[in-house]
């Protein structure tokens, strides 16, 4: 079921949006944009109405903040406006706009016509809803090509096939859900603005952020994973402290608990022509991290230019 993140003051208002949305999607009401931008960081819903009332500076500076975000650009915004002469939107960036009086009328329809479009034009991915592969690409090479300073993190979860084939694609899919909302959140909370999280496929993930506070993150990240990763085995896996499962090879064998193991590089030190030779670096990095038993990150501390 699809998330609408409904931002409005007004119960009127949220009353009837409710009314009119939940029988086909999941409905959060929050009073104000600051609120809202903490539950986006900790799950991206597939649409936000916000209304706007007239002269609300705060709001369309809270909207607009988060539409330049790399990471949430993407995000489809409804306006809700009164009956006051239509703003200039040149200076407000969102998709669509709706007045209070045209709710019960077209509400449902705009709200299913912006969901359904954004899912045609927007690269993300169905799961996480994190960008994927074009545009963590694109993120990449507009920032080496602006000469830009920037740290790359490339994260992989280990003994997670494991985990998935013995429990099963549901529970498998919530460990993902869960690394990339644990990334997103303690990588925003680092770095509010700038900072991009994207989510190749599988249990693999990327973020970028400036290099004096990517390696925070990184500890961030491996600490909250630990802690909520032994919680989604059952009691007597836990007990053991692993499962018993089945390797690549089909051979039985006892895999502890998942972790996860960051590469990171970046431009500091290094310098790259294109995306494939840091991405390449910070994947050298990751596999370093994984020789050592449990979640761990390795940083790219090699100087010169990337061959």
């Amino acid at each position: 079921m699809k998330t609408i993140l409904i931002v409005s003051q007004d119960p009127l208002l949220t009353n009837l949006a409710e009314r009119l949305l939940t029988p086909r999607f999941r409905t959060i009401v929050l009073g104000g944009m600051v609120s809202a931008v903490d539950a986006i960081y900790n799950d991206i819903p597939n649409l936000v109405i916000a209304e706007v009332p007239s002269g609300d500076d705060a709001t369309v500076e809270s909207i607009n903040n988060l539409k330049e975000d790399p990471m949430f650009n993407q995000l489809p915004i409804l306006a809700v406006i009164g009956d006051q002469p239509t703003p200039e939107w040149e200076g407000i960036f969102v998709e669509d706009y709706l007045r209070k009086g045209d709710l019960e009328k077209d509400l449902f329809s705009r709200v299913s016509l912006a969901v359904s479009r954004s899912e045609r034009v927007v690269e993300i991915n169905p799961l996480t809803r994190l960008p994927g592969n074009i545009s963590i690409n694109r993120q990449i090479e507009d920032r080496l090509g602006r000469g830009d300073l920037f740290s790359f993190a490339y994260a992989d979860l280990d003994y997670f096939k494991p985990f998935n084939d013995k429990y099963g694609f549901s529970r498998g899919d919530e460990v993902i859900k869960i690394t990339g909302r644990l990334i997103l959140n303690f990588v925003k909370n680092r770095q509010p603005k700038g900072s991009f999280i994207g989510h190749i496929g599988g249990d693999d993930f990327v973020f970028i952020m400036e290099p004096g506070l990517i390696e925070g993150a990184c500890g961030d990240i491996i600490r909250a994973f630990d802690q909520i990763i032994p919680t989604l085995y059952d009691s007597e896996d836990r007990e053991r402290g692993g499962i018993q499962s089945k390797d690549r090879r089909g051979t039985a064998r006892f895999f502890p608990f998942m972790g996860i193991s960051i590469g990171v590089s970046g431009t500091t030190i290094r310098s790259f022509s294109h995306f494939g030779e840091l991405t390449g670096a910070a994947s050298e990095m990751k596999h370093f991290a994984k020789k050592t038993k449990g979640s761990s990150y390795s940083m790219d501390k090699r100087a010169g230019r990337s061959a």
